[in-house]
């Protein structure tokens, strides 16, 4: 299949919100610590694009998660396949994530980690896509709702490529 992509939100665009939301979450959190968690692997990009320009202290940490089932349906529970090194009870948990699409694996994360006993925990995503959400989440700080098109760049991939694009865009079909 070839296809091609169309810019939807522009590396400028994409550079000055994040830095809005960086903003946002180190008023929130003055004179705190913060522990920001990736979600693997579209996470990565936007999560240290982020913490680059936090203002407060920053702990990093990446995870990996699935729900599991027939492949379509969640069956409930979450898979973690790379888990975090830090141990977050009694921390400021910040989960970056790059889009919110149906929120079925992101609800069961955030359930994990709740157990863990955070001293709060928030969700930061780049792209919030309401209009396909099955379980609702709580975004704290969001950067762009977007409609239903399937989007690429800023760690978002079409069968693992595009995730490098500096912007976000629309796959195209030609």
């Amino acid at each position: 299949m070839n296809e091609q992509i169309k810019v939807r939100i522009s590396e400028e665009e994409v550079n000055a919100r994040i830095a809005e939301i960086a903003a946002q979450i180190s008023e929130d959190f003055k004179g705190e610590e913060i522990l920001a968690v990736g979600i693997l692997r579209g996470g990565v990009y936007f999560c240290t694009e982020l913490t680059k320009r936090i203002t407060v202290p920053v702990i990093l940490d990446f995870i990996e998660a699935s729900s599991y089932g027939d492949g379509t349906q969640s069956c409930g529970q979450v898979k973690i396949t790379k888990d975090l090194i830090e141990d977050i009870a009694g921390k400021n948990v910040i989960v970056v994530e790059d889009i919110v699409d149906t929120g079925r694996t992101l609800s069961l994360l955030l359930e994990n980690l709740r157990k863990r006993n955070p001293k709060s925990l928030k969700l930061c995503t780049l792209l919030d896509k309401p209009e396909r959400r099955v379980v609702e989440v709580p975004v704290d700080y969001n950067g762009f709702q977007i409609p239903n098109e399937f989007v690429v760049g800023y760690g978002m991939d079409y069968a693992q490529r595009y995730r490098n694009l500096p912007y976000i865009g629309v796959v195209e079909a030609e």
